[in-house]
């Protein structure tokens, strides 16, 4: 059906909708039953209603949306309200998938009472049904599980300390920053995490942590091992418009699909071609009488077929 016919009642959402919903203690038992974790990141309504209808387990709300929808050149200018505002949209739009905020740069760096608050705005405010947070922050974790919200960890290469790494680079390259690594994640695991992003490490180190872990750990740059993956959407569609990292498969060219879609429109308008008849509004023939106006050409049963909007043809029977 479309996404633009309008939300509510039986046939909004398709069948497949009332699949069983997924929430973090689901996530402990897919790593458990060994079934891999797939995820996504999402920003409105209509790409999470797609991702959601496709069966991807778990949608984030995640900050790169700062650089691939608002284009800046880092996460950190995102604000919380702007975040809550993309939040709210891939909410309505989810019915199976977990939906997990990110919480932005500077909203959970000050005090651990600062961070719980703002991570509240999510749930209360925008329907989150976790968040995410960067670095080893055992204590706001510890607090964000006492207040009832699930919380995801992320650990490795994390793009909100891009300016103090110098740089989007694989981290834990050594013996000793992998056991560091290590004992973060277990450190988070210990505190409440529900699971725990690894990005851009070395496979063999994600493959270890995952290994011993007691919670999931979903990768991105990680290696297979992870108990899930997740790529941010518009890397996996290549709409970036920049070279894509190398863990980055991509799986369709929504920008060349796009770009030809909107020359074609421009030139139907340029040559007069779209709107045609068939796709127009009309009077009835009364009221055309009656404003001394010619009938409109006829069209025959060979033009019409394929019309989508076929209330605007129904007044030449008339």
């Amino acid at each position: 059906m479309s996404l633009t016919t309008p939300r509510g009642g039986a046939q909004a959402f398709p069948p497949s909708s009332a699949a069983t919903k997924v929430t973090v203690p689901a996530l402990g038992e897919m790593k458990r039953q060994g079934k891999p974790i797939s995820a996504l990141t999402a920003y409105d309504y209509a790409t999470a209603r797609l991702a959601d209808e496709a069966g991807i387990d778990l949608l984030l709300v995640g900050d790169s949306l700062a650089m691939v929808v608002m284009g800046h050149d880092s996460t950190l200018a995102i604000t919380v309200d702007e975040m809550l505002h993309h939040t709210r949209a891939v909410r309505r739009a989810v019915r199976r998938a977990l939906v997990v905020a990110d919480m932005p740069f500077g909203s959970y760096h000050g005090t651990v009472a600062e961070g719980v608050a703002n991570a509240v705005r999510f749930v209360k405010e925008a329907g989150a049904e976790a968040v995410k947070i960067e670095g080893s922050r055992v204590e706001l974790v510890r607090a964000l599980t006492e207040a009832e919200i699930p919380v995801i960890g992320h650990l490795g290469l994390t793009p909100q300390s891009v300016n103090r790494m110098g740089g989007y680079r694989v981290q834990a390259k050594t013996a000793e920053t992998v056991r560091r690594l290590t004992a973060d994640a277990f450190a988070l695991a210990d505190a409440g995490a529900g699971a725990i992003v690894l990005e851009g490490v070395p496979r063999e180190a994600a493959a270890q942590i995952t290994a011993g872990l007691p919670v999931p750990t979903i990768g991105i740059g990680a290696g297979p091992e992870c108990d899930g993956q997740i790529l941010v959407f518009h890397d996996m569609v290549n709409l970036t418009f920049a070279p894509a990292a190398k863990f980055v498969r991509r799986y369709a060219d929504a920008g060349a699909l796009f770009r030809t879609a909107v020359e074609r429109y421009r030139e139907d308008v340029e040559h007069r071609a779209f709107p045609s008849d068939a796709e127009s509004y009309h009077l009835s023939q009364a009221e055309r009488r009656a404003l001394g106006m010619e009938p409109p050409r006829s069209i025959d049963a060979d033009q019409t077929e394929g019309v989508v909007n076929r209330d605007a043809l129904q007044d030449w029977d008339n």
